[in-house]
């Protein structure tokens, strides 16, 4: 894992990065957590079809998985500039539209709460001793960030067949869906490949990585491609027309267990994003987002369609079902110290 030369691990920087990732009062009126968003049994996410922040107020998207987030190229949703995790923290933290963790424009306050905590204070001395005023929010950021890259998952049972050599480690069916997944007739590896099932990863062996940011055919509102407009994808940043409806592939790991599923949870179930990739764009028949998919001109062609059968569907599932890492949800190193 690539990790920032100023912001090297230590167990001190770790500990204190999971006690703030699970402190309550760094939402200004203590209600939430980074961990209320990002739940280990859920592979940190959250189950809502879109977030909620301290305030009450609806997030346009979906709470992102961040489970292997020390390898990607980009971490948010459609935000092609935030590519380090001490800087994505900086988003919910102080972001006014929405509203999450609600402090904006009160930075002393946040920084007065931790200097309130003996805990906290020791930590921090310890987590970075070169620093005369230790607790700062680059430091927090950066102890968080810390915590956030052993959220590691490698050791579900496509890992243990594919990696560690354990063939009795996927079901036949399941291997069956892996032939599927990795087929040129699906093209599903195009989107979420490598080892992280997702758009490209960053490491010691890559460095660098280009950008990946696709429209699935999700929506076409207007006949000519147009997406919700809080959720109009890479085009909020970058401003070109092209850009419409694009979005980063997420990582499919633990897939079983982050649902609902797409950038603004609109997808229920895995059969029917399936069903959504099978028919190469969706269809809303009616309501405000009424548009066929499949027909828009700014779609991937990568989300061409296919045709399966009812044990091929199946078989694809249990392939996908295989991603999921019971070690990652059960690690007391990851879980809410408050609760041990």
């Amino acid at each position: 894992m690539l990790v920032p030369q100023e912001n090297k691990a230590t167990d001190q920087k770790i500990r204190l990065g999971r006690l703030l990732f699970y402190d309550k009062r760094l939402s200004r009126n203590e209600t939430m957590s980074c961990g209320s968003c990002h739940q280990q049994d859920r592979a940190f996410t959250d189950g809502k079809q879109t977030s909620v922040g301290s305030t009450s107020e609806k997030h346009p998207r979906n709470a992102i998985s961040l489970v292997n987030s020390g390898y990607m190229r980009t971490l948010n949703w459609a935000n092609p500039v935030v590519t380090e995790l001490e800087s994505q923290l900086l988003v919910p933290l102080f972001g006014q539209h929405p509203v999450e963790l609600g402090f904006s424009g009160r930075d002393a306050e946040l920084l007065s709460r931790l200097h309130e905590s003996e805990v906290y204070l020791q930590l921090f001395r310890e987590s970075f001793p070169g620093d005369e005023e230790p607790i700062t929010l680059a430091n927090l950021s950066r102890a968080i960030a810390a915590f956030e890259r052993t959220i590691i998952s490698g050791n579900s049972s496509y890992d243990r067949y594919v990696y560690q050599g354990k063939p009795d480690a996927l079901s036949d069916s399941a291997k069956r869906g892996m032939n599927l997944f990795f087929s040129e007739r699906l093209f599903c590896d195009h989107c979420h490949g490598g080892f992280n099932f997702s758009g490209p990863t960053v490491h010691e062996n890559l460095p660098s990585a280009p950008r990946q940011f696709e429209n699935n055919g999700l929506y076409n509102i207007d006949g000519a491609g147009a997406y919700p407009q809080d959720n109009i994808g890479l085009l909020a940043f970058t401003g070109d027309p092209s850009d419409m409806g694009k979005f980063r592939p997420p990582s499919l790991r633990n897939v079983e267990l982050t649902a609902p599923y797409m950038h603004d949870g609109s997808i229920a179930t895995l059969d029917q994003v399936i069903e959504h990739y099978a028919r190469g764009g969706r269809k809303i028949e009616s309501g405000p987002y009424a548009g066929d998919g499949s027909k828009s001109p700014f779609k991937s062609p990568l989300v061409s369609g296919f045709q399966l059968t009812t044990q091929e569907k199946q078989d694809l599932i249990e392939f996908l079902k295989s991603l999921t890492d019971w070690d990652l949800i059960h690690n007391s190193n990851l879980s809410d110290p408050g609760e041990e």
